[in-house]
């Protein structure tokens, strides 16, 4: 109980991030299974179009060899497991950081584990130039990792 109650605004943080995750991509797979139609938005900047990512971050490492996805899984299980030992251990200042990965990283394991794949569906884009396809969880991700930098090299100087 007492740890529950010290860490209540860090639990009530990380299912926010998860819950906003599951939201999004429930509208857009839900859209998807009632049009059949991947795009839900378009327009000069932004397209929300789902795809599926087998693979890792951006869609790197995607196989179609059951075995290697079942190993990238496990690989990113161990990888959470280490950042949730470092979100347990870390100094609040680094807390937050490592909490925004560490939810992002769970919303997306959850995918893998549920659909077999990752529910992508943001795409910025300038004319024909696309950003990769990335999702809620991601942008929590990228937030944290790139806090967790800032973070150090603040602390350098």
């Amino acid at each position: 109980m007492f740890f529950i109650k010290k860490n209540l605004s860090f639990i009530l943080i990380f299912f926010t991030i998860f819950s906003l995750d599951r939201i999004s991509k429930y509208v857009i797979i839900k859209n998807y299974e009632k049009t059949g139609n991947s795009e839900f938005f378009s327009s000069l900047y932004l397209n929300l179009d789902l795809i599926w990512n087998k693979g890792i971050a951006f869609g790197l490492f995607s196989f179609s060899s059951i075995n290697t996805y079942n190993f990238i899984t496990i690989i990113i299980l161990a990888v959470i497991l280490g950042v949730f030992y470092m979100l347990i251990y870390s100094k609040k200042s680094e807390k937050i950081f490592f909490l925004l990965v560490f939810s992002g990283a769970v919303g997306n394991f959850y995918d893998r584990i549920v659909f077999k794949a990752v529910p992508d569906f943001i795409d910025l884009h300038v004319n024909n130039i696309h950003w990769f396809v990335f999702n809620v969880s991601d942008m929590f991700i990228t937030l944290g990792v790139l806090g967790l930098i800032f973070n150090e090299i603040l602390k350098k100087k």
